[in-house]
């Protein structure tokens, strides 16, 4: 694995500085997060990232043993309008999507972004995998990979609650899987 120093420079020269080291053997994964996707998301079924388009729960918990690093970003931002939300996480997203290109360059092969929101690179996801128009740039949300975020963000001092308003400052949260 690279140094950490080099891959610091990486999420810096991006605008990342705001992370943390992580053991993703520790990140919480949950059956909740999973039915709250099933039941209580208007994305699933409708984005190519979401269920029922990704792993099981039980594989999901798998992947993440597999890895003995990673990264937590922070993004804090706040919106006037709710429909102000989806380009900044698609900048989130792109950015982040470089990042994982530079660290994968710089001689990590595991590296694995999973972005603090379901993909947004097109307005009209077709919802199938197997249709996405950009195949190979897309990655999963946390949540979509059963990845209790309230829980894992806490564990690493991280603020987080559930907003009621959207003149409210979000953080928003990605991991890096390394290696």
């Amino acid at each position: 694995m690279t140094t950490s120093s080099i891959l610091e420079s990486i999420f810096e020269r991006h605008d990342c500085a705001d992370f943390k080291w992580i053991d993703p053997r520790e990140i919480v994964v949950a059956q909740w997060v999973r039915m709250k996707c099933t039941f209580a998301c208007s994305s699933y079924s409708r984005n190519a990232t979401c269920p029922p388009n990704v792993p099981s729960v039980t594989d999901c918990r798998a992947f993440f043993q597999e890895y003995a690093c990673g990264v937590l970003f922070r993004f804090s931002h706040s919106v006037e309008r709710p429909e102000d939300r989806k380009p900044w996480m698609r900048k989130v997203l792109k950015c982040l999507m470089q990042v994982e290109r530079e660290v994968f360059l710089a001689g990590n092969p595991k590296a694995f972004l999973l972005p603090p929101d379901n993909c947004s690179l097109c307005t009209d996801c077709p919802g199938v995998l197997q249709e996405c128009r950009h195949p190979g740039n897309i990655r999963p949300a946390p949540e979509a990979m059963a990845i209790d975020v309230f829980s894992t963000v806490r564990k690493y001092g991280y603020p987080i609650e559930v907003l009621t308003d959207y003149d409210q400052a979000m953080n928003r949260y990605g991991f890096l899987l390394v290696e």
